[in-house]
């Protein structure tokens, strides 16, 4: 049977992940800082009949980064990077620890994590990983620069693996989903009021899809027809078109990370 790392497990897209993969049979890791959650969430997964190992770590620290990059040493077939945060307020008035923290979560783990994996996959000639992205990576964000810039660097970054892995036998993976209901805009203390209903996606969903893409050896996801077209279009509109319509989206629905 074969096992995969998830992070960020607890909740959102990494919750999404971890049903959907004990329900394809595979033993899983689960990482986040909650232990108590954890362990709960470890009990629901069981009833799929797959072992699920818990393995509580705070990934922006660099000795939970660690004990994390240990366990993939020992070798796991799929390792999803879900773990992530975003920031409230323009960049000045955003305290600078909190600006490091989000590039540690959001950047360095999941270089490292990577990196950590990729040996005994690549020794074994089989493997995959996952590393969630956001379309917010696509365009130069006007309330979350950080943020943004984070996601650029996992869409390219994955991206770049993928073209040096996928003929040793290794898939890597950028997922880049739109607005998905999950916990991360509460946690941001984002007001989501003003996001039209077209916009959202469902967890499940997104997951299903990242899934589906993956086996078809896809280096970058885009769950919802909506999305692509966007995604599609940054890639031809001029820059200076982009930020104009980056600005009108933060004068429509203030607060977001447009």
């Amino acid at each position: 049977m074969t096992t995969a790392l998830v992070t960020g497990a607890t909740a959102g897209l990494g919750a999404a992940f971890a049903r959907q993969l004990a329900g394809l049979g595979r033993d899983l890791v689960l990482v986040a800082r909650d232990e108590a959650r954890l362990e709960s969430k470890a009990q629901q997964l069981r009833s799929y009949g797959v072992k699920v190992e818990v393995l509580p770590a705070d990934l922006a620290d660099a000795a939970g980064c660690a004990r994390v990059e240990e366990r993939l040493a020992r070798g796991v077939d799929v390792l999803v990077n879900n773990a992530g945060l975003g920031t409230k307020g323009a960049f000045h008035e955003v305290d600078l620890a909190q600006e490091v923290h989000l590039l540690r979560l959001n950047v360095e783990a999941v270089l490292r994590l990577t990196h950590a994996a990729l040996p005994v996959m690549v020794a074994r000639g089989s493997g995959a990983i996952v590393n969630v992205s956001s379309v917010a990576g696509f365009a130069p964000g006007a309330r979350a620069a950080s943020y943004s810039a984070s996601k650029a660097w996992v869409t390219n970054f994955s991206e770049s693996l993928h073209l040096q892995y996928a003929d040793r036998g290794v898939a890597v993976m950028a997922l880049a989903p739109g607005f998905t209901r999950t916990e991360f805009h509460s946690r941001a203390e984002m007001d989501t009021s003003g996001i039209p209903r077209r916009l959202w996606l469902d967890a499940e969903a997104v997951v299903r899809t990242a899934l589906h893409d993956l086996d078809k050896g896809k280096s970058l996801s885009v769950p919802g027809r909506q999305y692509k077209v966007i995604v599609a279009a940054t890639r031809v509109v001029p820059p200076s078109v982009q930020r104009g319509i980056v600005k009108g989206l933060r004068s429509r629905f203030p607060g977001q990370k447009a």
